[in-house]
């Protein structure tokens, strides 16, 4: 499979993909740092989402979409930090275009993100109980 690993510098899943025969890359804008320059292509993503992927796999950031940071969205109570939720809205629109990308198989890693910006609801949440790890990230109230 051709695979576009969107977002990761590491190249961690990139190596495990190459591993087991597929032609992956990973992509950010920032250089490599799993030794294979090779592999990764340093750049933008959007261009490369016109391209045909057989996958994508991605990991863009969430520092202004996630419920983690939601609390800087309201810094004073009842007042809209603006210049956040602005950022919010361009990380969502990224956010979307990967998504919406022309592939068949899309998987892209984020936590729960904050209501106020309409993302679609998610399809699966991971635990890191579920591999061996004695934690939870989400937080189940009531």
């Amino acid at each position: 499979m051709r695979i576009l690993v969107a977002c990761e510098e590491s190249q961690a899943v990139t190596i495990e993909l190459r591993n087991l025969g597929h032609e992956a890359y990973s992509c950010d804008i920032i250089p490599c740092s799993g030794g294979h320059p090779e592999w990764h292509l340093q750049q933008d993503v959007a261009p490369l989402l016109e391209q045909k992927w057989d996958m994508i796999i991605a990991f863009p950031p969430c520092t202004y979409l996630s419920n983690a940071g939601a609390c800087r969205l309201y810094p004073q109570k009842g007042v809209l930090n603006e210049e956040r939720y602005k950022k919010g809205l361009e990380a969502k629109e990224f956010f979307m275009k990967i998504l919406n990308a022309d592939c068949e198989k899309i998987a892209v890693e984020n936590p729960v993100h904050s209501k106020i910006f309409n993302t679609p609801k998610h399809t699966q949440e991971v635990q890191p109980y579920q591999f061996g790890h004695p934690y939870s990230k989400k937080q189940d109230y009531g």
